[in-house]
């Protein structure tokens, strides 16, 4: 294992990312956004995913070249193309004209169209916690979940996250994907060979699977599928957020991104800037949310959302993270 500080890691990941065709713009924007996941100990979205970003790069799913650009803009909202690039920089730019439009109209969204995977959701949020506001963001993704009473992928697991920002602290972090369990544990379980447990997943004829192997050959299961169609629906609202209204291609019109060789996905993203001076007013919102935290916190146990990611996150500031010799080796090929 070597031990690298934040700053070296986002040296390597962006050249091991420029090496493999992206921009500057975009390996920079990229590696700021792997590493703040790793330091936060979400691996499965940080360095884990250098070398299929690269692969993606390599074969022509991502186009290196991409600059994202303002495709469209009425009021409030403003669509941001991706032009089939890696999705961090055009995520960045969303984001800042949704908090620049809040600050003139109150609320505002931005969505990002041909788009590619834009790893943690909630981080996108940031900026929006920092400028005072609200924020919402939504993502689809190749398609892994079905349809209420269906039996093939036509929904991605379709995170969905919140920013609350509060007064002198943390903001509240909240970040969720929509399927019952990562895909990725599914995945562990089938390289090790291990079962998993009912209600994860279904095999490609529909039926509920412990075979992990089966699992990935069929769905994953929305959040509550065994007693509701609550998560699915949910699913179908992401998607449609992000797809009819972005302009963005469906989960299911998109290679799986763990597929060497496939087609752009061009999914999309969107991000919601509320603005609480433009409706209750900043202070009285402080305060209430302050009301609610002091309330949840009664109990013995709450952990309030994001607090371990920040601590993990500081701990990495000051100590570096530990990166495996092997995936070194990898991207310096």
């Amino acid at each position: 294992m070597t031990m690298l500080s934040l700053q070296e890691a986002r040296q390597v990941v962006a050249s091991t990312l420029r090496a493999a065709g992206a921009n500057e713009t975009m390996a920079t924007a990229t590696a700021r956004a792997l590493v703040l996941a790793e330091a936060q100990g979400l691996g499965s979205h940080g360095l884990g995913r250098v070398a299929q970003y690269a692969t993606h790069l390599r074969n022509g799913r991502v186009n290196g070249d991409a600059m994202p650009t303002l495709r469209r803009e009425k009021g409030a909202a403003a669509l941001i193309d991706a032009h089939e690039g890696l999705a961090f920089a055009a995520c960045e730019m969303a984001v800042a004209e949704a908090i620049a439009r809040a600050r003139d109209f109150g609320i505002a969204i931005a969505g990002v169209t041909d788009s590619h995977h834009c790893g943690v959701v909630v981080d996108h949020l940031r900026a929006v916690a920092d400028a005072g506001m609200v924020g919402l963001g939504f993502a689809n993704s190749p398609a892994a979940m079905p349809a209420a009473g269906g039996r093939h992928p036509i929904f991605g697991t379709n995170p969905v996250a919140a920013v609350f920002p509060r007064r002198g602290a943390l903001p509240l972090m909240i970040d969720l994907s929509l399927s019952e369990v990562a895909r990725g544990k599914v995945m562990v379980a089938a390289k090790q060979g291990k079962p998993i447990p009912t209600g994860w997943a279904v095999d490609r004829n529909g039926q509920p699977t412990t075979d992990a192997q089966a699992a990935l050959e069929g769905s994953m299961l929305p959040i509550g599928a065994a007693s509701s169609p609550k998560g699915a629906m949910l699913a179908l609202v992401v998607e449609l957020l992000v797809t009819a209204l972005i302009g963005a291609q469906f989960g299911f019109e998109a290679s799986s991104f763990f597929e060497d060789a496939g087609n752009r996905p061009r999914i999309g993203q969107a991000f919601i800037a509320i603005d609480p001076g433009a409706l209750a007013g900043s202070a009285s919102y402080l305060d209430r949310v302050e009301v609610l935290v002091a309330e949840m916190l009664r109990d013995d146990g709450v952990r309030l959302p994001g607090a371990r990611r920040e601590e993990l996150r500081r701990r990495a500031e000051a100590e570096g993270i530990e990166v495996p010799d092997a995936l070194l080796a990898q991207w310096r090929r």
